[in-house]
């Protein structure tokens, strides 16, 4: 069986401090990819914001053997995805990959 490598490729992705896009985090830097962790922290309901959400997730990746950066803008402005991509790019100088996972559960009907 041949295992998929992203050895050195740098990762971003938004939304990465829990659920769907923790795992997409981790895994990919499992097989080598260095990773910009994107999270603003925010509350389910899109309220606030806690840096400690991405932090814990590169924390797991560091822990593990992986490389990874933090980063808390938000992506709903296009400053903020300028700040996400500077960081990948004064981190690792360049971008290869970006899973733009961020989102807010607003558990309500249409």
């Amino acid at each position: 069986m041949i295992t998929l490598g992203y050895d050195g490729k740098v990762a971003v992705i938004t939304g990465a401090g829990g659920g769907l896009g923790r795992q997409h985090a981790l895994f990919l830097a499992s097989r080598g990819a260095l990773i910009v962790v994107n999270d603003l922290g925010g509350a389910v309901d899109g309220a606030g914001s806690d840096a400690s959400a991405a932090q814990k997730v590169v924390d797991e990746i560091r822990a593990a053997g992986g490389e990874a950066v933090a980063n808390h803008d938000s992506v709903s402005t296009p400053e903020g995805g300028e700040s996400i991509i500077k960081t990948a790019i004064d981190a690792y100088g360049r971008v290869d990959i970006v899973i733009n996972n961020a989102g807010i559960l607003r558990d309500k009907t249409f």
